[in-house]
């Protein structure tokens, strides 16, 4: 089970972290990753990150402002926003892959609910 927590309210340019915990065990969070979506918007990757933290990968619209970290004795995957724009306004997700890096949805086999993220203009 994945706990997303961290969300919301934010001027532009400034920054918040997300935080997504995992509980029952480490074996099915291999690859752990970020999506957001938007009101009337579907669901797109936002970041995601492999086991040893050694590979990362980003959404080109988050890229050179979002950083992806994890702390594996924690259990915990977190996204650092900096210099976030009205359009990062989204509900963010957390989900897990037992085997691989979370690059897109079709690879997240648990996904953890959603923590709202509001950026103002």
């Amino acid at each position: 089970q994945l706990q997303a927590y961290g969300g919301g309210l934010v001027q532009a340019g400034g920054s918040l972290r997300l935080s997504c915990t995992a509980s029952g065990g480490t074996l099915s969070i291999y690859g752990m990753g970020w999506f957001r979506q938007a009101p009337g918007k579907e669901r797109e990757f936002v970041a995601g990150i492999n086991w040893t933290g050694s590979r990362t990968s980003y959404g080109d619209s988050v890229k050179g402002r979002f950083t992806i970290s994890r702390d594996n004795a924690k259990t915990t995957v977190y996204l650092q926003m900096n210099s976030l724009k009205p359009e990062d306004t989204a509900v963010y997700y957390c989900g897990s892959n037992p085997m691989m890096i979370v690059t897109s949805m079709d690879r997240v086999t648990i996904w953890g609910q959603g923590t709202l993220v509001t950026v103002s203009s």
